[in-house]
């Protein structure tokens, strides 16, 4: 099946007209992103310039995300294709690179180091880098200024534009840090407790002060079944700390988080919007609104 995909996106390159750049030509740039919320960063550098369209559609999976032909036309088309990078897309990054077209790949956290899991957390190894960063809105000033230089380089005559654009949404994330700041503030610091259905949340935690009790599948992915033994060291955490909830995001199924919520008695928050958008009335159709979203969740189950 891989193999498959290789092929068929140096098909599609070579059919999409390989080596021409819109750009160059006069065009506007063509750009992919393989999130929502990837997506949604990189327009609001680009602003009117052009549109950024996501590949990964809503309340999909990104881990488990699979291409199809119609992706593979789409990533072949493109000038620029953005992802988040530290292995979250590990499978499509190397079927483009592998393919040899002229799509340049762009990872948004290019040059953050990943996190080193604090005592008593789940998961996360040399070998498994957590590559969660945008949620911590601090982080994502680095997605934007990669993006920024990338739209530059693409297109040289926007370089004012993504400049202003990228400085106006890092004044937005900054307002945005505070906002989620002074959220947690209303939860008592020894109620600020996590548990997840990955491992997801650890910079998060970081910036804001929780502690992470613990995740149903102690991974950074999704791909994996716990262990009998795991679930219950994590039945055993949860008694133990007192955590209130464990937070399940759209798209993956909460059947084990709601075992554990059974036994331990604590409340399942099964819609966490932590990598997709919302539609336009869904209360998260742009990142900044997503992270208001999750955190009001999060602090509404803890306080």
């Amino acid at each position: 099946m891989f193999l498959a995909v290789l092929c068929g996106l140096a098909l599609l390159a070579a059919a999409a007209g390989c080596g021409e750049d819109d750009a160059a030509q006069g065009g506007r740039l063509d750009v992919v992103a393989s999130a929502t919320f990837l997506a949604d960063i990189a327009q609001q550098v680009a602003g009117d310039r052009f549109a950024v369209r996501a590949l990964v559609p809503r309340d999909a999976d990104l881990h488990s995300f699979e291409l199809t032909p119609r992706d593979l036309t789409d990533i072949a088309g493109a000038d620029l294709f953005i992802v988040n990078g530290a292995g979250l897309e590990r499978t499509l990054e190397e079927a483009v690179r592998a393919a040899g077209g002229d799509v340049r790949v762009v990872e948004a956290s290019a040059g953050l180091t990943t996190r080193t899991p604090q005592s008593g957390e789940p998961g996360g190894t040399a070998h498994e880098p957590d590559p969660h960063f945008w949620l911590d809105p601090t982080l994502v000033e680095s997605y934007v200024a990669t993006i920024r230089d990338a739209f530059a380089a693409a297109d040289p005559d926007g370089t004012a534009v993504y400049e202003a654009n990228a400085a106006a949404y890092v004044d937005e994330l900054r307002a945005l840090d505070h906002w989620i700041a002074a959220q947690v503030e209303t939860v008592p610091a020894d109620q600020r407790l996590l548990v997840m259905n990955h491992v997801s949340h650890g910079y998060y935690a970081d910036r804001y002060g929780f502690a992470v009790v613990g995740a149903v599948i102690p991974s950074v992915g999704t791909a994996e079944e716990p262990t009998a033994r795991q679930l219950a060291e994590l039945t055993r955490a949860v008694r133990e700390t007192g955590a209130k909830a464990v937070f399940v995001e759209l798209g993956q199924s909460p059947d084990l988080a709601t075992q554990i919520a059974a036994e331990t008695g604590i409340t399942v928050v099964d819609d966490l919007r932590d990598h997709s958008l919302s539609g336009p009335g869904g209360g998260a159709a742009t990142y900044i609104a997503m992270m208001k979203y999750d955190t009001r969740k999060i602090v509404e189950a803890l306080r």
